[in-house]
This record gives C-alpha cells, sequence and structure tokens, in this order.
C-alpha cells in the first residue's frame, strides 16, 4: 500500500506543481497592459474652397427722399384730392385752404393794378404833349410798379394755400380732415420717395480699405427670409465718428415693387471685387476650449488609425464650414463629431453611415 500512497503523493505534488507554474504569473505577475477599444468617429476631408469675399454690417432703409407735407400759411383745410397710401407724382395736387379772403383781395389788386396801367400809359401821352410835369409821370409809374407788386403778393399768398407733391413718391396716412384748422407747419399727411432707396450702416475704420463707392452689395431681411436684394455702395463718409472710430456709408437698391420700407432693420454685405480662397472644415470638426482651439486629424498606424491633435487659428465661417488659416492642409482627414472624447493618439474607427450633412448655405430648418 506504501507504493499506492507514494505514487498518489507524486501525482499530487506533480499536479500542484503544474499550477504553480502555469497559474502562478498569471495569478501573482503585473497585469497585461490596458488598451483602450477604438472610438467611434465621423471623418471629414479639409476642402480647398472659394468663398465669396464680403464684409458685413447691420444698416437701416431710408427713403431717397422723405419729407412731412405741411402747409406753409395757416388756414381752413377745403378740399383734399390724396387719399392714404396713394402714389403720386411730382406736382399734384395734394389740398386746398380756404382762399375767399384772398380771392377778394384779388379782385381789388387786378381793379387797382388796371387802374395804375391806364393812369401810367395817359401820363406818358401828356408827357409827351408836355401837358404834365415829369414829376407827375414818375408819381404814376411808381404807384403802377405798386399796384402790380400787391397783385403779385395776393396772388403767391393764394399759391401757398395750394399744396402740391414735391416729388414723385408714396403718401402715408393722412392726419387731417376737411374744415381743419391748421397752423404753419402742421403734418398732414408723410410722402415718401422709395424706388431707388437707400440703406445706411456703419463699419470700423479696420474696414475702410473694403469699402468704395461702386462696390456691389447684397441686402437680406428677416421680412422677406431666403430673399436677397442686390445693389451698390453709393457714398461713404470722408469722415469718422470721434466717438467709436466708425464710419458710415450708404448703398442704393432698386424697389420697383415696393418691397423694401424706410426704416427697416437689414443685413449688408459688401462684396469685395476678388473671391476668397481657404481651407474649410466643418465647425463641429473643432474643439473650441480656453486655452486654444484645436482639431483632431486622422493618422495611420501599426495599430489602426490614430488621432494627432493640432492646435490651429481659425478664420471666417460660412455655412456650416469654418477656415482655418494655420495648422491644416488641404486633402487632411479631421475627425467631425466626438472630439470632446478623444486626445493625442487615441485609436478610432471612422464610421460616415450616421454622419451630419454640412452645407455652405444650410436651409432655415437646418440651422
Amino acid at each position: 500500500m506504501w507504493k499506492t500512497f507514494v505514487v498518489v503523493f507524486v501525482v499530487i505534488i506533480g499536479i500542484l506543481a503544474g499550477i504553480v507554474f502555469v497559474k502562478g504569473p498569471q495569478l501573482f505577475g503585473p497585469p497585461p497592459p490596458f488598451v483602450l477599444p477604438p472610438e467611434s468617429v465621423t471623418s471629414g476631408v479639409a476642402e480647398e474652397m472659394v468663398w465669396e469675399n464680403a464684409v458685413r454690417a447691420v444698416g437701416t432703409l431710408r427713403a431717397s427722399q422723405g419729407v412731412t407735407v405741411s402747409a406753409e400759411v395757416s388756414g381752413t383745410i377745403s378740399k383734399i384730392h390724396f387719399e392714404s397710401g396713394q402714389s403720386v407724382s411730382k406736382g399734384d395736387l395734394l389740398f386746398e385752404l380756404d382762399t375767399s379772403a384772398e380771392r377778394a383781395q384779388l379782385e381789388s389788386a387786378e381793379a387797382t393794378a388796371a387802374l395804375a396801367e391806364v393812369n401810367l400809359r395817359r401820363s406818358r401821352e401828356l408827357r409827351e404833349s408836355r401837358s404834365i410835369a415829369q414829376s407827375e409821370l414818375d408819381t404814376a409809374e411808381a404807384r403802377e410798379k405798386e399796384a402790380r407788386a400787391a397783385l403779385a403778393q395776393i396772388q403767391a399768398i393764394m399759391d401757398k394755400r395750394v399744396v402740391r407733391a414735391p416729388f414723385s413718391g408714396r403718401l402715408g396716412i393722412r392726419e387731417v380732415d376737411v374744415g381743419e384748422y391748421l397752423n404753419p407747419g402742421s403734418p398732414v399727411v408723410s410722402l415718401q420717395a422709395v424706388d431707388p432707396i437707400y440703406v445706411d450702416f456703419s463699419l470700423p475704420q479696420q474696414q475702410l480699405s473694403k469699402v468704395s463707392t461702386g462696390f456691389e452689395l447684397r441686402v437680406e431681411l428677416d421680412t422677406y427670409p431666403g430673399d436677397s436684394f442686390m445693389g451698390a455702395v453709393e457714398a461713404v463718409d470722408p469722415d469718422l465718428d470721434l466717438n467709436n472710430r466708425m464710419f458710415r456709408a450708404r448703398g442704393e437698391l432698386a424697389n420697383a415693387d415696393g418691397r423694401l420700407r424706410p426704416g427697416m432693420f437689414a443685413n449688408v454685405s459688401v462684396l469685395q471685387p476678388e473671391p476668397l480662397k481657404v481651407v474649410a472644415i466643418p465647425g463641429t470638426a473643432v474643439y473650441y476650449q480656453a486655452y486654444g482651439n484645436s482639431i483632431f486629424v486622422i493618422k495611420d498606424s501599426e495599430e489602426g488609425k490614430v488621432v494627432e491633435q493640432r492646435f490651429v487659428q481659425l478664420g471666417r465661417t460660412q455655412g456650416d464650414f469654418v477656415s482655418i488659416l494655420e495648422g491644416l492642409e488641404a486633402g487632411e482627414e479631421v475627425v467631425t463629431t466626438g472630439v470632446f472624447k478623444l486626445f493625442n493618439g487615441r485609436s478610432v474607427f471612422v464610421d460616415n453611415s450616421k454622419a451630419l450633412a454640412v452645407s455652405l448655405n444650410p436651409d432655415l430648418a437646418d440651422s
């Protein structure tokens, strides 16, 4: 039996030794290095694009001509010849003030002038025959001139009681009624010439070299989403505002259909003669941080695809894209989503099946 015991003992020792030599390093040795699984990301390729080169500002639409029509003299309104919102031409009759008193004065002045003219003619005939002195002829000439001046004065007063449109345009809302008494300068109706129409805007002095008379401009308004109105720079102020070092400019737009109204807020883009060449990537590819903005460029390695973090200098944006001034070349592949989960050297797995669509001119629903 002792032989059997020895054999069993040796077998047990062998099993234990095998366990110690085989499992010992796994149980008591250092653990294997931890390797993160590849992070799933989407990617895009940096593209060289030609963008519209424009200087942007906010502005206000102004009428090319605009006045508040009023009367120069006081009086009671006898007739109104327009309706609110009506389009009128230069010289069209707008309203009249009562002229009954002036008409009576006019008849008297006309009679006085006619009598003075007859007396002057008779005095000249008598002077030729030396029947009167020269002083009497001089008196007759003076009285004739005085009568004509009085007649012209009354006629001028009557003309001021008839108000006409000073230029062609569109009337606003009427503020008076027939029979109402007007003081000089009392507002009657607004008259605005809106074709063409102006857009006034201001820019900082750094942009002065980029705005010049004749440059094309585009105006967009929230009132008409998706529509744009083209025009040109009409004038640039020669001086700057000393308070903020900004200069004013004015553009001119065609407005035959009258869709543009004075006082509207507008987004103005002054188009530059030369287009802008940029290297652009989707805006979601940028990792914005306080100490610098960076992107992650995808590189091939022996283990697969890894990312390289680069700090970049950003330029202008257009639509869903942002331009890169320094730190990236056209044709390089960058991570477009999930950048906040990455670090330099991180392995990634590119899956563009669910990538977001990007556009230079996104629709309002996609913005």
